[in-house]
């Protein structure tokens, strides 16, 4: 397992939710990158130096500070759209390599390189934004029909990160909500809602919108 790529986020007009700009084009670089826990969700921040947020209401902070996705499900994606995929086109910081991102069980630990410990807290939910930038209709439908998220993590231990780093999953906790269960509940199976509350390193904001759509159905 390791990480294929490090990707830092270009600015672009975002025409689809009519904010000055998005962070979605995210770009590999090369060397070291910083990986620090930003401030309160917000204010724009993430976890990788040299990258921000945009739409503040709903990205950033810091159960949000880096979005990993598998290079081996870009790879799929590929074969159904029919053209090429490169590192960090769906707005993911880490591309990795040989790590099952959509299977990883939320509150797991992922030690990167010599330093730094990042957590899975809760999966990708597509947007206009999203769909937009691939000038896909239909795609936030057939991105959620797949269930392959890709996982947001929290910086754990901060540190520099480099692509070719080796990744170790250091630590997995004894409940099964994995990433994908917790996106299929949030999105299209909202009876699995109750079982997600196992998992205690879901964002607190994830667990109040739990408990409210248990409460009201």
């Amino acid at each position: 397992m390791k990480l294929l790529s490090v990707n830092v986020g270009t600015p672009r007009p975002n025409p689809w939710k009519g904010l000055s700009a998005t962070g979605i084009d995210k770009r590999p670089v090369d060397g070291p990158v910083t990986v620090t826990a930003p401030g309160p969700k917000g204010t724009g921040a993430v976890g990788l130096d040299g990258d921000r947020a945009y739409d503040v209401k709903h990205h950033g902070g810091p159960d949000q500070a880096v979005y990993a996705y598998a290079r081996e499900d870009l790879d799929g994606w590929e074969a159904e759209l029919g053209r090429p995929l490169k590192n960090g086109v769906f707005g993911e910081n880490l591309t990795t390599l040989g790590l099952d991102v959509n299977g990883a069980l939320i509150g797991e630990r992922w030690h990167i390189g010599p330093e730094v410990v990042l957590e899975v807290s809760c999966p990708r939910i597509p947007c206009a934004t999203f769909q937009g930038w691939l000038e896909r209709d239909g795609w936030i439908k057939r991105f959620t029909e797949a269930a392959l998220p890709g996982a947001y993590l929290r910086v754990i231990v901060p540190g520099a990160i480099t692509p070719g780093d080796p990744i170790e999953v250091a630590r997995r906790p004894t409940h099964d909500i994995t990433i994908a269960l917790a996106f299929r509940a949030l999105t299209r199976e909202a009876t699995l809602l109750p079982r997600l509350l196992a998992a205690d390193a879901l964002p607190e904001e994830t667990k109040t919108l739990i408990r409210k759509r248990t409460e009201d159905s």
